[in-house]
């Protein structure tokens, strides 16, 4: 089963090369040419990565997706393209997982997207098991109260 990713740039030629080399190598991509676009998209579908560029309709474009795209149920894996890299760590602040320099080769951002998928996947899991350990630990007690408040009657 191929893995979906959105794909978000304002610069068709980046959008359309990007797409055919994620196409080429066995992913399913969804395009959005617009921060907007892309909410909307992130809003109807369910993605497993979001490749979003910073600067579109303003400066800070990329920004208002990752926001978008960590609010979703589905939680998908968000990177920010950026041909300006001097952004600091604010990337990660604002909800990125990784940054992607543009320019980069294939097999660069090939690695680095699987790289971030693993880490993302291997995340969720341990985040679900914590969750499943939280609940059964919360319902032992429930029921260890419930049983000493039966033995004090």
């Amino acid at each position: 089963m191929k893995r979906r990713i959105l794909l978000v740039d304002d610069e068709l030629a980046i959008l359309l090369t990007l797409r055919a080399i994620l196409d080429m190598n066995g992913f399913e991509v969804d395009t959005a040419a617009s921060a907007k676009e892309a909410q909307a998209k992130l809003k109807d579908g369910v993605y497993e990565m979001v490749i979003t560029d910073m600067r579109m309709e303003n400066e800070t474009s990329g920004y208002d997706v990752i926001r978008t795209a960590r609010q979703q149920p589905y939680d998908p894996a968000t990177a920010l393209l950026t041909a300006y890299p001097s952004l600091g760590n604010e990337w990660k602040s604002k909800g990125a997982q990784s940054l992607l320099v543009k320019p980069v080769n294939t097999p660069e951002l090939l690695r680095q997207l699987e790289a971030l998928l693993i880490t993302h996947q291997d995340q969720k899991m341990l985040a679900h098991k914590n969750g499943v350990k939280k609940a059964a630990i919360a319902e032992t007690a429930k029921v260890e109260r419930q049983a000493s408040v039966k033995r004090a009657e």
